[in-house]
């Protein structure tokens, strides 16, 4: 239970429309059993008034309470099913952007334990599934209780023994239930939540390797193994299916019981009253319909255990400590950036393999330097340490001779322009797409940069700016993806720049204008492009090819090329 406590928190943010969605469902579960105990009443006097004659009633005023309460009851159930609805939705937005808030603070080596399709599960459907901590479970509780206090207080005027009957059986109901099925469905809810979880894993894991599936033709063992996990779920989904309908024929026997009572009890007198007439009609179905608020309250902790499970499954990602601290003060800076490596070395976690072995590099303000070598050899790993995005075992970097430790979030941000490998293309419009870098752009700034990458057509039909990207809109093939980084680069204008194959999938012609480009509006900068072509390395200032976590040649292309080492023989190979 302790792990619903922050997402409890939560729920203070909407105090106001969560409170008056509870306040309607009370005011709807009071309308029916208004409705019914006045109407059994009403039917059973007219009754006896016609058969007997041996007195008269103002049938106006009964007539009218029926027709009042059919028309609160049925006002009330619309707004409160959209009042809490619509506080339902504004809280899972909250859970949303807390959970994500939390996200996007850890490192990657935190994520890294993760697969994609899990922290996609646990981030969409297990969120998803604390909505029902609301409608499900607490909601129902504060109006079961609210009722059994109104209808004992309020039969308690005809006749105490039978409205403290009546109360206490339903108090104790709700008592009793729903901690006894919580603990009998625990272990269902629990495997609902792990196999919901695997089987969307696997489902997402089978259509996305689908082609090479088929290809090897291991796609109908794949799919086996998903019909079989989907059959777990399916078996835990009955086991609770049953201890619900358990809980619904356990709460129709207690209520029958209770009414069978009332009728008993109430035949003797009612309210002293030796000849009660009606009044036995108006306790027999005021019982009846008090434990209609009952009906959603006898499995109401059954989907507790897979909520508590969705909660769990949640924190285990976002409470973890953050692997990587920022200071709060901000540093202040010289315009420009110095780099220095001193012994880096670094391994990605379960791997035992170092990526980069005592490395060391200094870059002055304003340095251009590209960096060839094998897959493997550390490259990228290198651009995400000056990034922070993971941190060295051994060694230090510097920024402007400050430990780069001492930066803040902010300030190393704002100082750095990044474009990695892999390009995010977010489903939005195109210009939301660019302010992502500056938010603060004008619409000529964010045209400006995409007519200098090449991609002013994107902006040239009717919607402009506002034309949709990714899913449901505009796709863009790997080329546009890239130089739309490098428009994002461009719009937010670092210090020190930061290229992964920034010149991967364009055309030839393409690429010498992207990379004059670079050269020119980074002029004055600091610039490290990590690359496996040689065009344009003859305008770098240096170049340094690693290999095996460390430079085994570093210097300029005329020098590099006399030496007729490593970097050499690359030249030759792609030049023949």
């Amino acid at each position: 239970m302790n792990n619903l406590l922050p997402f409890l928190r939560l729920f203070s943010r909407h105090p106001w429309r969560l409170g008056l969605g509870v306040v309607l469902a009370i005011v709807t579960l009071l309308a029916s059993i208004g409705l019914l105990t006045l109407s059994g009443w009403f039917l059973a006097a007219s009754s006896l008034a016609g058969v007997t004659g041996l007195y008269t009633f103002n049938y106006m005023l009964p007539a009218a309470g029926v027709r009042g309460a059919a028309i609160t009851r049925t006002a009330a159930r619309y707004f409160e099913r959209l009042v809490s609805h619509d506080a339902t939705f504004r809280v899972l937005q909250h859970l949303r952007v807390f959970t994500f808030g939390k996200l996007i603070t850890l490192a990657p080596e935190q994520l890294a334990r993760f697969r994609q399709g899990e922290l996609l599960n646990r981030f969409v459907s297990d969120v998803d599934t604390l909505d029902h901590l609301y409608l499900r479970v607490l909601s129902p509780l504060i109006g079961a209780a609210v009722v059994i206090v109104v209808v004992t207080c309020g039969l308690a005027l005809l006749d105490v023994p039978l409205a403290l009957l009546l109360g206490g059986i339903m108090l104790l109901t709700l008592l009793l239930m729903p901690p006894l099925f919580w603990r009998l469905g625990t272990s269902a809810g629990h495997q609902i939540a792990q196999h919901q979880a695997s089987w969307r894993m696997q489902l997402t894991h089978w259509i996305t390797g689908l082609s090479e599936l088929k290809i090897y033709g291991a796609a109908d063992l794949w799919r086996a193994q998903l019909d079989k996990e989907e059959l777990n779920w399916q078996q835990a989904q009955r086991r609770q299916h049953r201890l619900q309908a358990l809980a619904q024929s356990l709460l129709l026997v207690i209520s029958g019981t209770t009414v069978t009572l009332l009728l008993w009890i109430s035949a003797n007198g009612v309210g002293g009253n030796s000849t009660p007439g009606a009044f036995i009609a108006l306790f027999v179905f005021c019982g009846l319909a008090a434990f209609e608020a009952l009906t959603p309250v006898a499995g109401a902790f059954l989907p507790l255990s897979h909520v508590t499970s969705a909660a769990k499954r949640v924190q285990e990602i976002i409470e973890q400590p953050a692997a990587i601290h920022f200071p709060h003060a901000k540093i202040s800076s010289a315009s420009g950036i110095n780099l220095k490596m001193e012994n880096i070395s670094f391994s990605y976690p379960q791997r035992p393999e170092p990526v980069l072995q005592h490395f060391s590099l200094s870059l002055n303000a304003g340095e251009h330097l590209a960096l060839l070598g094998p897959t493997g050899c550390g490259k990228s790993s290198l651009l995400a340490l000056i990034t922070r995005g993971w941190e060295a075992q051994q060694g230090s970097i510097s920024l402007n001779d400050s430990d780069i430790a001492l930066w803040d979030e902010a300030s190393l941000r704002s100082r750095i322009s990044v474009v990695t490998q892999r390009v995010h293309l977010f489903s939005q419009t195109l210009r939301d797409n660019l302010l992502l870098a500056k938010p603060d752009a004008s619409d000529e700034q964010l045209v400006d940069a995409l007519n200098k990458v090449g991609l002013a057509h994107l902006a040239e039909h009717n919607e402009g700016l506002n034309a949709w990207m990714g899913d449901g809109g505009r796709p863009l093939s790997g080329g546009e993806l890239r130089r739309l980084a490098i428009a994002r680069a461009l719009l937010h204008d670092g210090d020190l720049w930061l290229l992964d194959e920034p010149t991967e999938g364009l055309d030839a012609s393409t690429e010498q204008q992207i990379l004059t480009l670079l050269q020119h509006v980074t002029r004055g900068k600091t610039l490290i492009m990590v690359t496996h072509r040689l065009s344009g390395l003859d305008a770098m200032d240096r170049i340094c090819v690693m290999d095996q976590g460390q430079i085994i040649e570093s210097g300029s292309h005329a020098e590099l090329i006399s030496k007729a080492g490593r970097y050499w023989r690359f030249h030759q190979r792609f030049t023949l």
